[in-house]
């Protein structure tokens, strides 16, 4: 059973002054496996200014922990369809960056309904999972999340 292992794992996405906070926050609460202990988590939500000066908060949650970053990795693979899947595959060289993080964007619209579809748009909530590959090069993680994936 190929398993991908990782450093830690960031979701990230705006609130824009438009959007319910509340109804954002249950949206990045699709990704995040109940298992997982609430101080395993961390929040933090910052307050900043778009373009035209509207009020945008950025929301960021890490998981660090081992046990934590386990748990998330098996629940993630598990929310990915398999037409998901292919597309990940197929892109996967694009979805890897130099230092060996694996980039995953969602639809937040669809996760606020508690399905996970990726999605190449604007209004997405990101997942970076920092993988542990050896040698820790890109074409290593890219061969380790191949695997995982595949499998």
């Amino acid at each position: 059973m190929a398993k991908i292992k990782a450093h830690h794992i960031r979701l990230t996405t705006f609130i824009h002054a438009t959007e319910d906070e509340d109804k954002v926050l249950e949206a990045i609460a699709t990704f995040i496996p109940e298992e997982i202990d609430d101080d395993d988590v961390l929040f933090d939500i910052v307050e900043t200014q778009g373009f035209f000066g509207n009020p945008i908060k950025v929301v960021n949650v890490e998981i660090k922990r081992s046990k934590a970053v386990r748990t998330f990795l098996e629940y993630f693979k598990e929310l990915l369809s398999d037409r998901d899947k292919t597309y990940l595959l197929d892109h996967l060289d694009e979805k890897v960056d130099e230092e060996g993080t694996f980039y995953v964007r969602f639809n937040k619209q669809r996760a606020y309904l508690g399905e996970a579809e990726v999605d190449e748009g604007e209004d997405v909530i990101q997942i970076k999972i920092k993988a542990k590959a050896f040698p820790m090069k890109k074409e290593a993680v890219v061969k380790a999340v191949r695997e995982w994936l595949e499998e």
